[in-house]
């Protein structure tokens, strides 16, 4: 008995050295590996620098965009609210006919846009529209029009969530129609809507990652190029989702401190 406890705890003593062998060499050669290849993906010939490139192409690109969508956005909305706001109560005449000629030409743009592909946007905007222009340009205006759809909707229900005592009180203040919706309406309607844009502002930020196949280095497309010259397709991709995860939950941070501060207001 005792002869087999012996030749038991000698098995067992052997297969805890040979795991204990096996586990570190297995890791050893892992983290040769994984510096090896974040050396080669990063750190050879710089090229990190594709990804930094990149994120500031994509951040440059999202802001410009939101800029032009929230400029786009407005015009659309006050067209479409005022038209759907006054249509029975206007007399017809020449401004009613203008109206209703902007307001189907709204529509047309809103139905084009949100119904088709934002990368055939690009891409004709890049080689057909736009062809004497740079391509970040002509991603930045493509996405600002793109982003105008959504924007002009988010801001429309904002403004028609506005109670319609607030236009009575405009005109009793001896404003017109334009007056009021400027200096009465358009305030409260952004401050309703302000978390929802921070939001498509978040949504843009990754929708700018086809901006690629316009011929934009974006992240993403920073990403790419670092794959196609080392071959070498998850850490460049990974690093990608992780920098794109980053800023998107620091702006997400971001919107939940404004949502914080507008109900802290409201109170």
């Amino acid at each position: 008995m005792n002869g087999f406890l012996v030749w038991w705890n000698n098995l067992v003593i052997l297969i805890q050295d040979w795991w204990n062998v096996s586990v570190v060499t297995e890791v050893s050669a892992w983290w040769a590996d994984f510096q090896n290849t974040f050396y080669r993906c990063f750190i050879e010939d710089n090229r990190w620098r594709y990804l930094t490139r990149g994120l500031g192409n994509t951040l440059l690109i999202t802001l410009f965009a939101l800029i032009i969508g929230v400029v786009v956005g407005v015009v659309v909305a006050i067209i479409r609210s005022s038209y759907d706001k006054n249509k029975e109560d206007m007399r017809p005449g020449f401004g009613k006919t203008v109206l209703a000629l902007l307001n189907a030409i709204c529509k047309v743009y809103l139905t084009v846009v949100r119904g088709t592909p934002v990368v055939v946007q690009l891409l004709l905007g890049v080689f057909v529209i736009f062809l004497f222009l740079g391509d970040v340009t002509v991603a930045c205006i493509i996405f600002g029009f793109n982003s105008g759809a959504y924007v002009a909707e988010i801001i429309r229900s904002g403004i028609m969530s506005i109670d319609q005592g607030q236009f009575e009180a405009g005109r009793s203040l001896g404003f017109n129609y334009v007056q009021t919706m400027w200096h009465i309406i358009i305030p409260q309607a952004f401050k309703n809507v302000l978390p929802a844009l921070a939001n498509e502002f978040i949504v843009l930020i990754k929708e700018t990652s086809v901006a690629g196949y316009a011929g934009v280095i974006d992240l993403t497309k920073g990403g790419e190029i670092i794959r196609g010259r080392t071959f070498e397709a998850f850490m460049p991709l990974i690093a990608v989702a992780i920098i794109y995860l980053a800023v998107v939950m620091f702006f997400t941070w971001l919107v939940g401190i404004l949502e914080r501060r507008l109900r802290t207001s409201e109170r």
